[in-house]
C-alpha cells in the first residue's frame, strides 16, 4: 500500500462534511463566539445610550441606533446558527455561544429601542 493511498483515505472522510453541520463559520465555535461578542457590544452600547438619553432630548441617538441594529443582527444570526447546528450543547458546534448571542442580542435590541424612544422625547 502506498503513502498516497493511506493519506487519501485519512483525508477523504473529513472533506465530505458539509458546512451546515458546523453552523456559521466552519467549525461553529468561531462564528458563534463572534456573534456573541457583537451582541455583548450591543448591550454595552445600548446601556450607554440609555444613560445618555436621560440627559436630554436628542442625546445618544446614534448610539441607540447602533445598539438596536447590532442587537437585531446578532439575534438573527444566532437564531440562524441554532437552526443550522444539529447536535446539542458541548458538541463543539457553538450552540452555547449562539444561545448567549440570542439572549444578549435581544437585550441589546431592547436597550437600543428604549434609548431611541427616550431620545425622541421633547422636554
Amino acid at each position: 500500500m502506498s503513502i498516497r493511498h493511506l493519506l487519501a483515505g485519512a483525508v477523504a472522510p473529513a472533506a465530505h462534511i458539509p458546512l451546515a453541520t458546523g453552523g456559521i463559520g466552519g467549525s461553529g465555535r468561531v462564528g458563534a463566539t463572534f456573534i456573541a461578542v457583537v451582541a455583548l457590544a450591543s448591550v454595552v452600547v445600548g446601556g450607554l445610550a440609555l444613560s445618555r438619553s436621560r440627559r436630554g432630548p436628542g442625546e445618544g441617538r446614534v448610539q441607540a441606533l447602533v445598539a438596536a441594529a447590532a442587537g437585531v443582527v446578532s439575534l438573527v444570526l444566532s437564531a440562524w446558527h441554532l437552526a443550522l447546528t444539529t447536535e446539542g450543547l458541548g458538541s463543539g458546534q457553538g450552540r452555547a455561544g449562539a444561545v448567549a448571542g440570542v439572549a444578549l442580542g435581544l437585550i441589546g435590541a431592547v436597550l437600543g429601542g428604549l434609548a431611541l424612544a427616550r431620545s425622541r422625547r421633547t422636554a
